[in-house]
């Protein structure tokens, strides 16, 4: 099927079981080259910190990917604001823009104070991982408040930056102007009202927050005004798929998902992603039952069938797709499948 919906790939660079961060890193660029020929629209990648996952770095990473490409937009989602500083953000997308023009993406995501809270409905967050993440900021900091960071950082690139009353530019930042700033949030709280009330572009975190995602379109679009970046709303939807062949294929793909998820939640970070189904109780598979029962996992047309269901349940502009699983090369498949029953290719 074709449709007007653009589709999207969120990449979480993932440490299969048995390979390392380097083979992870290469399995990133060999997917991003793929992709653009099969005609995604964007290739963005997350940050995560203490985990089996690659992507620690989006900056240096995006560089990678840029460099590797030719014509897929390429940018974070997100990046995790908290732990770095406007100034830092603006300037390291800053060069990345100056010699990729055109193609950057910055995406901007929440850390700091809401890792010990979660909205109603989202699932709580992991002792451990905030325990590690709250030593990536000097024990006794608190981040500056996400609105005023966000805003900091759109002055950088405007060139309209003060400190103190007093004007400070950077050209580098300056080099940004022109790339889409995007809000990331997985509720109806700060992230979404920010990007509405600024009139940014904002990611619903479906494949983080299942149960939360309508509220945070509603609460967006509630909050829109338009400005200089936009008209109107522009809501991008992530959503975790496997695709293959046939639907059996792609459920025996997708079999060490519920392991990896309660890894996130419950364990001491992202394991490996393992190679088949991993020995869970009936408590344990319960307690990420809201992401494995909102996994889209079939052939393709069933994927594609749930997909435009999401985009019309929150009247999403785009999608944004992450697939993991342990077989990097069931991974492309599993993208390329998708693009062709979608009409990328």
């Amino acid at each position: 099927m074709s449709s007007p919906i653009a589709l999207n790939v969120l990449d979480l660079a993932p440490i299969p079981a048995g390979a390392t961060a380097g083979d992870a890193l290469r399995n990133t660029l060999d997917l991003a080259r793929r992709a653009e020929d099969w005609g995604y629209r964007r290739y963005w990648v997350a940050e995560h910190h203490f985990a089996n996952v690659a992507s620690a770095a989006p900056a240096v990473l995006i560089g990678e990917i840029l460099a590797a490409t030719r014509r897929i937009r390429v940018g974070s989602a997100a990046v995790l604001i908290g732990f770095t500083t406007a100034p830092a953000v603006a300037d390291a997308f800053g060069v990345l823009a100056a010699l990729h023009p055109g193609r950057v993406d910055i995406g901007l995501g929440r850390t700091g104070q809401r890792l010990r809270t979660a909205p109603p409905g989202a699932p709580g967050p992991n002792p451990r991982i905030v325990a590690g993440y709250e030593r990536l900021y000097h024990p006794q900091a608190e981040p500056p408040a996400y609105t005023e960071q966000v805003d900091d950082v759109l002055a950088l690139i405007a060139g309209t930056y003060t400190a103190d009353g007093l004007p400070l530019r950077s050209p580098v930042a300056e080099s940004a102007q022109g790339s889409p700033v995007w809000v990331f949030g997985s509720s109806a709280g700060e992230s979404a009202q920010l990007a509405g009330a600024r009139g940014l572009p904002f990611v619903a975190n479906y494949h983080v927050s299942p149960a939360t995602t309508v509220e945070a379109a509603n609460a967006y679009r509630a909050a829109f005004r338009p400005s200089e970046f936009l008209a109107e709303p522009h809501l991008v939807v992530s959503a975790d798929v496997v695709v293959a062949e046939t639907s059996q294929a792609a459920h025996d793909l997708a079999a060490g998902f519920p392991a990896w998820v309660h890894s996130i939640r419950f364990g001491a970070g992202a394991i490996e992603y393992p190679r088949d189904s991993e020995n869970l109780s009936d408590e344990e598979r319960a307690a990420v039952a809201d992401r494995t029962d909102t996994q889209f996992v079939g052939d393709p047309g069933v994927v594609a069938a749930g997909l435009h269901d999401l985009a019309e349940k929150t009247g999403a502009d785009e999608l944004v797709v992450t697939s993991v699983t342990h077989d990097h090369d069931a991974r492309l498949r599993s993208h390329e499948l998708l693009a062709k029953e979608w009409g990328l290719l």
